[in-house]
């Protein structure tokens, strides 16, 4: 079975489904989360599937190889869900091909620094757009540019608000994320 680790910032709820998933399909197992706030509730439901958690900083993310590369020791294939600070190269040398983003919308629109969340849905809401959805795409070294490899989009017209976009968005990443990620891991 193939293993992998998360890497989350907020309160992880696609990171839950996503350990979820894998418990219940066998389609691989979460090893570790990764996360760069020691108060991220992601942590939390990581502890409670008993999957083992990490906390760095900014310094040791970038700077701290070693440290980093160990603790990834084992892992066939790094997700993130939540992640908001830019992948270093060594750890995309250390995983080519291997890592895997989802963005809250769908891509090239409404993508790049600084859009992720309800930065987004807003985006979204302001260019009344009448679908949105989500984006599973490859990790390069720049924000939202790696290849795209799968969508899924959902009517949004009737959204009064970001939250609402949000709201809808979010059910079709839990829903699709862990299953691309099964699908994309086995073929490793």
């Amino acid at each position: 079975m193939k293993s992998i680790a998360i890497f989350a910032s907020g309160s992880g709820s696609n990171a839950e489904s996503i350990i979820q998933y894998g418990k219940l399909s066998s389609a691989y197992a979460t090893k570790l989360v990764m996360s760069n706030k020691s108060k991220a509730y992601v942590l939390e439901r990581a502890r409670k599937h008993n999957v083992d958690r990490l906390v760095v900083n900014r310094e040791q993310f970038y700077e701290d190889r070693e440290h980093v590369l160990s603790a990834l020791e084992g892992i066939d294939a790094i997700v993130l869900a939540g992640f908001l600070w830019l992948i270093p190269n060594y750890i995309i040398a250390a995983f080519p091909n291997r890592i895997l983003n989802i963005h809250p919308s769908l891509l090239p629109k409404f993508g790049g620094k600084g859009m992720y969340g309800q930065h987004v849905h807003k985006a979204v809401h302001l260019a009344e757009e009448k679908y949105s959805g989500m984006t599973v795409h490859m990790v390069n070294r720049e924000y939202d540019k790696g290849k795209v490899l799968f969508q899924a989009s959902r009517y949004i017209g009737d959204q009064e608000d970001p939250q609402g976009i949000g709201k809808a968005v979010l059910e079709l990443e839990h829903k699709y994320y862990p299953k691309v990620i099964g699908q994309f891991v086995n073929s490793l």
